[in-house]
């Protein structure tokens, strides 16, 4: 009977893409079952009946069912197949085992396909499939030894080895119920692996997969990307054996915000639980997120023991701040803040610090920082940069970094830009500066106050016959607190005219231009200097270079060897300028790009007289192949046809002459050399040498030499010798010490005052999921002043950082460091 009974085959989606259905066997009376199945959408085809063998299954993936050969025995593999009365296999045609969505073809979007060894069941209302039992639809696989399928609901039930998979998420355990329209259901002690996306921190970066996963007593789905789970753990370790986790009696996972919410949460490391937590947020994608942070604690001989506990508040995706208590038990109770924000057109930061009374000194001590920048229109362009703290001795007291402790200038500016067209622009800047003076026995001089200082500069490069015209002006007003130094303005106008021939192999660009400078000093009334100075200076120039290469062959390597020649021609009249005061003036470092320059000094209050000639010749080793360079030799010197007579000596408002040089009276200057290449296999070498050949001595030379075979893996030894002034032995690495275990040190000796000056040594252990550090860091402002910090942090990966972090120390004295895992920042739960 049931072998004449038609076998109906269910395959689209049954609830959310409902279609007519087309009835059953030809010229057969509709019954009720029909109906009910009609009622509900049920797309079902007719197949042809046959009778059929028993076929024992050998093995489950196999899917190919054997040649029919007699009634009434079971299918070796079936499709979705169910009858009007009691369930019979068919010997229909039957698809092959679906494979995971990312490895082979899948059902159309909605459609649901269902294999098993046995197929039983009750057409538009129920299917069972059990052994090897496989549900698809979609990306979505669902398997597990017995599978019921209810078709008006939409539910899935499976029971026994239990695996779902999605896309890469899987979940895998005993039973689960979930339907599958809604993803709605439960999963009773499920294993979980949910992998997200997440975006790169900074510019560039590729993007980074985040492999979050637990286990749970119950998981319940709560809609597309929502989950909730009792007993819960989360950890982006492995999920079988995890070093740290997140342990939860109630956890939500909304993969839609990618944010976790954990209840009754401890945050478990090595089996040791760090710290327990009522109610926490964390990112599940290494995304920023509102809470409580991990405490940083450390440890300097000017704060003592030192801890602080931030909030961080995700206030918008383009607004967040920072509120931190910090204890230090010789400073006391000190709390800071931060809030940055962020617009279309602008962003900003304010940072601020209080600490009521110091312990140690008995006073009120602050800091305060804004930085902002905004474009006000496409043409117009603004910035704030406000510092200043309450004390000359703020930083050398409270910071432990030596790039802030040596702070002595704090910058305090507003600044607008104008760019009238692709030729011309225009700026505005009002700048003051606060100045600290943490060493009463060298006072450190205050910079001149710009209020304000008015630019408008242009470029022509299109005019007639090739010519280029660049116009370079200022209206400076120039204040000082300090009643010794004079008050002035100051007004510059540079019009420059040039003729650029390029051709290929060499290039000439003879230039001219009038420098005109016009002072009004408020000086004393009894001073005998002049108040009211104008200078004019022509300047004329020719650069010249050409370019020669050619096919060579070093130590077994082919390469191009270029050769280029340069030389550069300076003619400056001589005005006397020793009555003006130095507003914003100083002597260029003399180097490569110093001896190209027209001028010995930067700022306009001194223009150097010149008749002189530079000849440079540089030398570089090109791989043919990638254009990579791979060595380079500079040789240069000038040659003076005048002696010196602009120097940066001055005369002061009492009429004494405030001597900063001595003129040069010699016809060479230095010569100057230098060296950059691989010497090596993974070896670099730079050095630069200035020698000076009226003296026979060296005056400055530095070299660095660098191994790095690989990530990680760099050491450093650097000398650095400036005449009368420098001669340090620089040592710095980062090596691997064998299981897991990574070095990094950094030592720098004064061999002029035979002392150690700075020293960093630590320790990194790569977990995988969780790094840890240790670091100590002396350094010493001055022979007297020694500071001395000790820095620990451990980095869950894309969840925390607890402790003080000493990666950008490291970065800055490390050349070549290698972060051994992704930095996770300071915005816990969260990154920066």
């Amino acid at each position: 009977m049931a072998a004449d009974m038609p076998a109906l085959v269910v395959s689209p989606d049954l609830i959310r893409n409902p279609v007519t259905a087309r009835g059953t066997k030809s010229g057969a009376e509709t019954t009720p079952k029909a109906a009910a199945a009609a009622s509900t959408g049920v797309e079902v085809r007719e197949v042809k009946p046959q009778a059929v063998q028993r076929v024992e299954p050998v093995a489950p993936a196999a899917r190919v069912p054997a040649a029919p050969t007699g009634a009434g025995a079971k299918a070796a593999s079936a499709t979705a197949a169910t009858t009007a009365t009691k369930a019979m296999p068919a010997a229909a045609p039957v698809p092959t085992r679906p494979e995971p969505a990312s490895s082979g073809t899948m059902p159309a979007s909605g459609a649901t396909e269902i294999s098993a060894v046995r197929i039983s069941g009750t057409r538009a209302v129920e299917l069972v499939a059990d052994g090897d039992a496989e549900l698809q639809r979609g990306e979505m696989l669902l398997t597990a030894d017995k599978l019921i399928y209810r078709e008006p609901t939409d539910e899935a039930v499976a029971e026994g080895n239990v695996r779902l998979r999605q896309g890469r998420d899987e979940m895998s355990g005993p039973s689960a119920s979930i339907v599958l329209g809604e993803r709605t259901g439960s999963f009773d002690a499920p294993r979980y692996s949910i992998v997200r996306t997440r975006e790169p921190l900074e510019p560039g970066d590729p993007p980074r997969e985040v492999n979050g996963g637990g286990r749970a007593s119950v998981l319940y789905f709560e809609g597309e990307n929502q989950y909730r789970a009792e007993n819960a753990t989360w950890s982006t370790c492995s999920v079988d054996d995890p070093d740290w986790y997140i342990k939860a009696g109630d956890m939500s996972l909304d993969y839609d915000r990618e944010m976790g919410v954990a209840r009754d949460s401890t945050v478990v490391f090595q089996g040791v639980p760090l710290f327990w937590m009522p109610w926490a947020e964390f990112p599940l994608a290494g995304q920023r997120q509102s809470g409580v942070l991990p405490p940083t604690i450390g440890y300097s001989n000017t704060t003592g023991f030192d801890l602080a506990v931030p909030y961080y508040w995700n206030i918008a995706p383009n607004y967040d701040a920072t509120i931190t208590p910090r204890w230090m038990s010789q400073r006391g109770l000190q709390l800071g803040g931060e809030v940055r924000y962020m617009g279309e057109t602008y962003r900003g930061d304010v940072s601020a610090e209080w600490l009521s009374r110091d312990n140690k000194t008995g006073e009120e001590r602050t800091l305060g920082s804004l930085q902002h920048q905004q474009w006000i229109t496409p043409a117009l362009y603004g910035s704030l940069d406000l510092n200043g703290v309450s004390d000359d001795d703020y930083f050398e007291d409270l910071s432990s970094n030596i790039s802030i402790a040596s702070k002595v200038n704090l910058l305090r500016e507003g600044r607008l830009i104008y760019t009238g067209s692709e030729w011309w622009s225009a700026s505005a800047l009002v700048q003051s500066y606060q100045t600290l003076n943490p060493d009463p026995d060298e006072t450190v001089t205050t910079p001149y106050r710009r209020l304000p200082q008015l630019q408008l500069n242009a470029s022509r490069p299109d005019l007639p016959g090739g010519l280029n015209f660049a116009w370079n002006s200022e209206f400076v007003n120039f204040s000082h607190p300090d009643e010794d130094n004079p008050d002035a303005t100051r007004f510059v106008a540079y019009p420059q005219l040039s003729l650029p021939i390029e051709r290929s192999g060499y290039y000439i660009t003879p230039k001219i231009g009038v420098h005109y400078t016009s002072y009004d000093i408020d000086r004393d009334p009894t001073a005998t200097l002049r108040d009211s100075i104008t200078r004019s200076i022509p300047i004329v120039s020719i650069d010249s270079g050409m370019t020669f290469e050619r096919e060579a062959n070093f130590f077994g390597r082919d390469v191009i060897q270029t050769l280029e020649p340069r030389l550069y021609y300076l003619k400056t009249a001589y005005r006397y300028q020793e009555d003006i005061p130095l507003f914003d003036t100083s002597t260029y470092d003399f180097g490569f790009a110093q001896i190209f320059s027209e001028n010995l000094y930067s700022g306009s209050d001194r223009i150097a007289n010149a008749n002189q000639l530079t000849a440079a010749v540089t030398s570089r080793l090109i791989n043919p192949e990638t254009g990579a360079e791979w060595m380079k030799v500079l040789l240069g010197q000038r040659y003076y046809f005048e002696d010196q007579r602009v120097t940066s000596n001055y005369y002061d408002e009492s009429g004494t002459l405030v001597e900063n040089e001595t003129a040069r009276t010699s016809k060479q200057a230095d010569v100057l050399a230098g060296f950059s290449g691989s010497v090596a296999a993974n070896t670099t070498l730079e050095s630069l040498w200035q020698y000076n050949p009226r003296d026979d001595r060296t005056e400055r030379f530095n070299t660095t030499l660098r191994y790095q075979p690989g990530f990680a893996k760099t050491l450093n030894l650097s000398y650095r010798y400036t005449k009368d002034t420098l001669r340090d032995l620089d040592i710095s690495g980062q090596w691997p010490l064998g299981g897991r275990w990574y070095g990094v040190t950094r030592l720098t000796h004064s061999l002029k005052e035979d002392r150690l000056t700075e020293a960093i040594g630590g320790i990194e252990y790569d977990g995988g999921c969780w790094v840890v550090r240790v670091a100590m860091h002396r350094f010493a402002t001055d022979a007297d002043d020694v500071t001395k910090s000790v820095f620990i942090q451990l980095e869950l990966n894309d969840l925390a950082s607890i402790g003080t972090s000493p990666v950008n120390l490291i970065k800055r004295s490390v050349p070549g460091y290698g972060t051994i895992n992704e930095p996770g920042g300071n915005r816990v739960f969260g990154v920066e």
